[in-house]
């Protein structure tokens, strides 16, 4: 088991740690890269339902990423193109993920972990959860690839006003603007992050992967094509489809297979 990334079990549902406390969960090059190698790994995997991403302890979700590399390896432009194409990739493969993801966010959730949350299905906070993106006194530039999942959240004009003022906020203005999906108290993170997950992992899978992938799909202007369109009507000849409707007429809960 990696000592940066931890994984867990609990029957369909696995759960990734981000784990550097001593450093509030700062991601480096190592991180990022088994982060985006692990997401895969999971995705391709069919007995996964669901996947709640955490930074290790209460004190933060991830603070971005981990400022003492910038003088090893974002010191100049060549360098910080190369380790920027490395972090892009494990951005993509976290949205292309086929499963659900819940980020369950304490504490600390500024650059490039709101990045990460972002890329998250569900969003949950605590009260004292803090956000922000404050690269403006660094001197950096926030990424397209780095941008588009927030701006897409939120909107292009909010996610402006957050680089622009660099401000830290908190959880309830995150939630207003969309960023967060829910807010609970402290204590209660942790349990309403998995209570979420095991409402998903509940579900038929095949139909939150078609899920997944239609509201992706609905983001990109490209007219819908007529086999896009018939897709939606797979789900008629699966098991799981038989099964749920079965169920629902015997009044009993579905035990679905994903086929």
């Amino acid at each position: 088991m990696s000592e940066i990334l931890l994984q867990s079990r609990v029957d369909d549902i696995v759960t990734l740690t981000i784990n550097r406390p001593e450093k509030l969960n700062a991601m480096t090059k190592p991180l990022w890269g088994e982060l985006g190698d692990t997401i895969v790994a999971l995705s391709a995997q069919e007995d996964v339902r669901c996947i709640i991403l955490r930074g290790a302890g209460e004190k933060a979700f991830s603070p971005g990423n981990d400022i003492s590399e910038f003088e090893t390896q974002r010191s100049n432009q060549a360098q910080a193109t190369e380790y920027g194409h490395f972090m892009h990739q494990t951005v993509k493969k976290i949205k292309s993920c086929r499963h659900p993801i819940v980020a369950q966010i304490h504490g600390i959730c500024v650059g490039g972990g709101m990045e990460i949350a972002s890329l998250a299905d569900i969003r949950i906070c605590g009260t004292s959860s803090r956000f922000g993106a404050p690269i403006k006194n660094l001197g950096l530039v926030m990424a397209y690839d780095e941008m588009e999942p927030i701006a897409s959240l939120i909107g292009a004009s909010k996610a402006l006003e957050i680089l622009l003022e660099g401000r830290i906020f908190d959880a309830q203005e995150a939630l207003s603007i969309g960023l967060v999906s829910r807010v609970v108290p402290d204590d209660q993170v942790a349990t309403e992050a998995m209570a979420t997950a095991q409402r998903i992992a509940s579900g038929a899978p095949l139909v939150a992967r078609w899920h997944k992938k239609f509201a992706r799909r609905l983001a990109d202007p490209t007219p819908l094509t007529d086999k896009e369109r018939q897709e939606c009507f797979e789900c008629f000849d699966t098991e799981d489809f038989r099964i749920g409707y079965k169920s629902f007429l015997a009044k009993t809960s579905p035990k679905f297979v994903g086929r």
